[in-house]
């Protein structure tokens, strides 16, 4: 396999790249250290590899086969040490996710509903009934049935319940762990 080395200088072949990689003494410390401890995490353990293989000014196409990554992996992480420096290149930005549409007081009022013997003509609640119930109790202005699974789902609501609860997946209802139907819930003292 041929490889373009770059523009040939008196020198020999110059390599061109376009975010270089220059560690000094405490960068590459660190990096090593990380390497060599073995209670980082793989992702920014690979990172340490690549950056200190970068610094080497080893080309990219051996780091991808040395390290068992892709090439985007590669020149992604050397472009985060050029533009954002170390931290940013070893790991990511924290993702905090959304905010709960229930908070304490909805997920109560949730399994105690949940709880509570269905409405006349129902056998039992479904998910999409206790959704709808919520919005017509003025609980919360919209929530989706996938939301009420979720909180369901819960260890709290489960200890509430007495019993772990589970929709099925074909059927969108509350079923028991093992993938039986639940059947009407009653409230802790009150089951047969």
């Amino acid at each position: 396999m041929q490889r373009w080395l770059g523009p040939i200088t008196a020198e020999g072949p110059m390599r061109t790249k376009q975010f270089r990689v220059e560690l000094d003494d405490a960068q590459r410390a660190r990096l090593l250290l990380l390497t060599r401890q073995g209670r980082a995490p793989a992702r920014t353990v690979l990172r340490a590899h690549i950056l200190l293989r970068a610094s080497e000014d080893a080309f990219d196409d051996d780091t991808v086969a040395a390290l068992h990554t892709s090439v985007n992996t590669v020149q992604r992480v050397r472009r985060r040490f050029a533009e954002e420096g170390l931290d940013r290149a070893l790991y990511d930005r924290p993702r905090p996710g959304g905010t709960p549409k229930l908070d304490a007081a909805g997920e109560a009022r949730l399994i105690a509903l949940a709880c509570s013997t269905p409405p006349e003509g129902r056998a039992v609640w479904t998910l999409q009934l206790l959704a709808d119930t919520l919005v017509e109790l003025h609980v919360i202005d919209t929530i989706s049935d996938e939301s009420v699974r979720r909180t369901l789902g819960k260890k709290p609501a489960q200890a509430v319940a007495g019993r772990p609860l589970v929709h099925g997946h074909g059927r969108r209802r509350l079923r028991l762990a093992h993938g039986r139907r639940a059947g009407p819930l009653h409230r802790g003292g009150d089951r047969p």
